[in-house]
């Protein structure tokens, strides 16, 4: 009977240190509270990577929780948190913008920054989280940002608000109305489309200096893999990883894009 109990208790031990911690916390963000988590492995002092999802996603979407359990794994930190206007997070979609969402990622970045176990800091995020990505790492640097890993990052919604048509709803790019309709259920403000169409997303982007890695699906028909390699032209030191047949949201390949992101964050 001893010997099993002492068992068990070895197994625990082991899965406990395996796997760390999982904290829920709130950060201040651009329009409220941010719910976030941290998945935090043992040990003293480790690396921590912000994970940003996408356009009406939350921080419980795939490949994010993918990258985040297998980063854990692996001995590195990782945050997710939900945008404003998103998930658990305060504030109404309508009133999100990539611009506020540059604002809620350097909130979490100065939050994580600070916390005394953070060796260094990278950013991944899918998708809008992945234009967010770029350009935040573009405004803080490479002395800042350890490294960059961008999953079908939307650079093409700088383009769809010229044309006038967000997730296949049309609006007068010219004169766009107060909200439109997205996914019959979420109402997208004036300001997203209006500052959308001038957004400097590769002119900021490259100001990042540091190694990145952009995961696109060549099945992709909500962003064509097309602007990743852009994003790879961008960069002086990136690697792009195309998945053959991939959609958007990696359905089905999730651990594949999760383990493409961890390889290349290990080695940084």
């Amino acid at each position: 009977m001893k010997k099993c109990v002492v068992a068990v208790m070895l197994v625990l031990s082991f899965t406990m240190a395996a796997f760390g911690e999982t904290i829920p916390v709130q950060i201040d963000g651009a329009l409220g509270k941010l719910s976030a988590v941290i998945q935090k492995p043992e040990g003293d002092k480790m690396p921590m990577v912000m994970l940003l999802h996408g356009f009406t996603g939350n921080k419980n979407n795939r490949p994010l929780t993918d990258t985040a359990d297998l980063l854990e794994k692996n001995g590195i930190a990782s945050i997710r948190f939900d945008f404003n206007g998103h998930g658990d997070s305060d504030g109404d979609f309508v009133n999100m913008t990539v611009l506020n969402e540059i604002e809620d990622a350097r909130k979490v970045f100065e939050y994580v920054k600070a916390l005394d176990y953070v060796s260094s800091v990278s950013i991944g995020g899918h998708s809008q989280g992945g234009v967010v990505t770029s350009m935040l790492a573009g405004q803080l640097g490479a002395e800042n940002v350890r490294a960059v890993v961008l999953f079908a990052p939307a650079a093409v919604l700088r383009d769809d608000a010229i044309r006038g048509n967000v997730m296949g709803t049309a609006y007068d790019a010219g004169n766009p109305p107060e909200s439109v309709k997205i996914f019959g259920r979420f109402d997208l403000g004036r300001d997203y489309m209006v500052t959308s169409q001038t957004l400097p997303i590769y002119e900021t982007a490259e100001k990042f200096t540091g190694p990145a890695c952009i995961i696109h699906g060549t099945g992709d028909r909500i962003v064509p893999y097309t602007y990743g390699e852009r994003y790879h032209k961008i960069y002086a030191d990136s690697e792009l990883h195309l998945i053959d047949g991939a959609d958007h949201g990696f359905n089905g390949v999730e651990e594949e894009a999760a383990e493409i992101a961890v390889s290349f964050l290990k080695k940084h």
